[in-house]
């Protein structure tokens, strides 16, 4: 079985997705004439939009619970095994991935917010399931990709975050392979579940104060780092760029190249194209759909860009050159420790413990929406709990599971996530287009942002924006 998803795995990232990924973000890219760099101001102003009802959810908070689950242990685990396996050229490749999925993450959170529903209690809810269905007209499809982004986020993605938050303590004195991953996921899955019977509003609070706190601390620690070893920075960057290129390093065993590994890591961080971020994007209250595509754009920025690449510079700045056998958590203790002494892998665990919890969270809050999709109704208490229990549990047999049959599970469904939304956003591309055209010339002309269906011709029946 690991032989075949690992087979399944390589196809899928070795052909597939990366025509599908940098073609259709480079599609994006132009057809919204460089959207996220022309419009990175209209972005930041995005994110400070405030709902009229002060219960809805805002922009800021959406932003924070995608954030969520996009900043986790693939931002510190996941760079690191693309560093190890992929070289210092698979950096190049994660950027590339995050500036042409920047405008894919602005086509399809502008969907999910133009076909988004409002519920009995006046929340909103969404995502590709939702304009699939009402877009392409396929409720099949919807179901299907429904099923993977469970399959995706509630087991995969959560498994993985769990066995990598127990492996940073595997340096440890007290570290016990028999059991102390099993103690360490049991306090993971009940501290979840204990969100998670507090429902999506304590989801969003918890997600909405953790995330930028520990995203600032670790950013600032990355850079102490690299301002103190700051003369490796030149031949760092020589390495990068020089080994992105590298015709052996690309094309000798594409499996293993530095373009596997950066489209692999990139998405797996980022997300963009895949078609998880839209369901939190879809909750949010605001004016004008791009308005929430844009807030997108800076999330995709915020989790590569930013986040991945302090990783990335505070490790390769360390003086530790990346080898296969430090592939995973020791690259990075072993990398830290060799700059900050003993409060390095200390810092290190510390940073997964934060991202690994904000990525459980997020992932599940992402399973409710699909679950609220497939039962075409908010699940009775009952549902929810014992669904909550079996997530939780979930989380607690992740922690003492093989790294490599968690990574090939992870990114082969979703792959098969990317392959039904990818194609869909770029069919439904054109009423976002037109969204997109909308905003800008009510911004350019002073007008309300205030915005109805028919400002596009949308032809199919919505539940907002009437």
């Amino acid at each position: 079985m690991g032989e075949l998803i690992s087979n399944i795995n390589n196809a899928l990232y070795g052909y597939i997705l990366i025509v599908l990924l940098i073609a259709g973000g480079l599609y994006f890219t132009f057809r919204t004439k460089f959207a996220q760099f022309r419009l990175l101001k209209a972005q930041f102003k995005a994110v400070s939009e405030k709902p009229s009802d002060e219960k809805s959810i805002s922009s800021f908070q959406a932003l924070m619970v995608s954030t969520a689950s996009r900043v986790g242990t693939g931002n510190i685990i996941g760079v690191s095994t693309a560093l190890c396996l992929g070289g210092f050229g698979s950096v190049f490749w994660m950027w590339i991935i995050a500036i042409v999925g920047g405008a894919s993450a602005l086509i399809e959170s502008t969907l999910a917010q133009i076909y988004k529903r409002k519920g009995a209690d006046g929340s909103f809810y969404g995502g590709p399931a939702y304009y699939i269905e009402s877009g392409l007209k396929s409720r099949g499809l919807a179901v299907i990709f429904s099923v993977f982004l469970i399959l995706t986020y509630g087991f995969g993605f959560n498994m993985l975050a769990s066995y990598n938050l127990q492996s940073t303590f595997s340096g440890y004195s007290f570290y016990n392979e028999s059991y102390t991953p099993w103690i360490i996921g049991l306090v993971i899955a009940v501290i979840v579940l204990y969100c998670l019977l507090g429902g999506g509003k304590r989801i969003v609070k918890v997600t909405g104060f953790l995330v930028p706190v520990m995203g600032v601390i670790y950013v600032a620690v990355a850079l102490f780092i690299i301002f103190k070893n700051i003369y490796m920075l030149p031949g760092v960057l020589g390495r990068i760029f020089t080994e992105a290129f590298n015709s052996k390093a690309i094309f000798g065993g594409f499996s293993g190249s530095c373009v596997m590994y950066g489209i692999k890591r990139g998405l797996f961080s980022n997300e963009a194209g895949v078609g998880s971020a839209p369901n939190a994007s879809a909750s949010a209250e605001v004016k004008h759909p791009v308005t929430q595509g844009l807030v997108q754009i800076l999330s995709v920025f915020i989790d590569t860009l930013l986040i991945c690449s302090a990783t990335a510079f505070m490790c390769l700045c360390s003086g530790i050159e990346p080898t296969a056998e430090l592939s995973g958590a020791p690259y990075v203790q072993a990398a830290l420790g060799n700059v900050l002494g003993a409060f390095g892998p200390v810092f290190i665990t510390i940073a997964m413990i934060f991202f690994a919890f904000t990525t459980l969270l997020g992932n599940l809050f992402y399973v409710d929406q699909c679950i609220f999709y497939l039962t075409k109704k908010v699940p009775g208490k009952t549902f929810k709990r014992i669904y909550y229990v079996i997530a939780s549990l979930v989380i607690f047999v992740g922690s003492g599971l093989s790294a490599d049959l968690l990574w090939n599970i992870a990114d082969v469904t979703m792959g098969a996530m990317t392959i039904i939304n990818m194609p869909a956003i770029i069919i439904l591309s054109k009423y976002a287009l037109r969204a997109l055209n909308d905003f800008e010339n009510k911004r350019r002309e002073g007008k309300d942002l205030e915005f109805r269906a028919s400002d596009i011709d949308l032809p199919h029946e919505v539940d907002w924006w009437k």
